[in-house]
Order: structure tokens, then sequence, then C-alpha cells
């Protein structure tokens, strides 16, 4: 397996942290309910156990996944405020409409929060480029208003 360092911001490494301790967490309740379901009998048709399994393998692999993460992740900070880069806040002039997104890695991009990732789209066409630079996306020109 190839080591991939993962960019992720300081929020968003706490924010795996947290995750992570709390799925820790409910290992033993987890534990519990198929032990329960266990005693019910027949496990072929017990659908509470099915269900306690299932997850408790999705918690598991969203641990063993995290902690991936969190072993190859490399913290961005922001960095000069005259360039969009990892870790930059950034407003944009999209046709009269101004929105702001945080350029982040893939791994932490919320779109629905103004997360974007540095690899999608939108991410590629902006970073590198300065205050009050045009570019070009999706066959429309955006404008950046603002870096900080």
């Amino acid at each position: 397996m190839i080591k991939k360092n993962i960019s992720l911001t300081a929020e968003g490494k706490k924010e795996l942290e947290k995750e992570l301790k709390s799925l820790i967490a409910s290992r033993p309740e987890i534990a519990e309910r198929i032990a329960t379901a266990r005693a019910f009998g027949d496990l072929s048709e017990n659908e509470e156990y099915s269900s306690a399994r299932n997850e408790q393998k999705i918690a598991e692999g969203r641990i063993l996944e995290i902690q991936e993460i969190l072993k190859n992740a490399k913290v961005i900070r922001g960095g000069k405020k005259d360039t969009v880069a990892l870790g930059a806040t950034v407003k944009l002039d999209m046709g009269g409409r101004e929105v702001e997104y945080v350029l982040v890695g893939p791994t932490e991009a919320n779109p629905l929060e103004g997360k974007i990732s540095n690899e999608s789209p939108i991410g590629k066409a902006i970073v590198g480029h300065k205050n009050g630079d045009t570019v070009e996306f999706n066959g429309k020109m955006v404008k950046i208003v603002e870096i900080r």
C-alpha cells in the first residue's frame, strides 16, 4: 500500500479525532446489543442480531479508515493570503453572486458546509491565483474577490 499524505485543516483533524473517540466509545454498547440479540436464539432469522453486527461492521470500518487518515494526515496551515492555496478562505464573484469557500483536501471536502476540495473542478481553477484574478470555470468567468 502506498502511503499518501492527506491534507487536513486543524479543524478537520479535530473533527476526525472527535468522531474516532465517539466510535470507539460506542463499541461496548454495540457489543451489548449483539449479546442481547444473540440471547434471542436462532441467529439466521434474528434481525436484531444482524442489525447490530452490521452496525459493528460499519463502525469498525470507519474506525480503521479514520485511523489511517490521521496516521497520514498533514495539517495544512494558512499560508500567504495573496494566493489561493489549501486552508485559504476565498470569496468568489460567480456572475454577480458572491460565494465563499474554504479550500481543503478531498478528505475534508463538504460543499454543503462551504468546504471545497483543491482537486474539485472549481478548486483546480482557482488554486494558485491571486486576489482580483478572473478564471474560467464551467465556461463562465469567476473573479477572486478576497483571500483570507
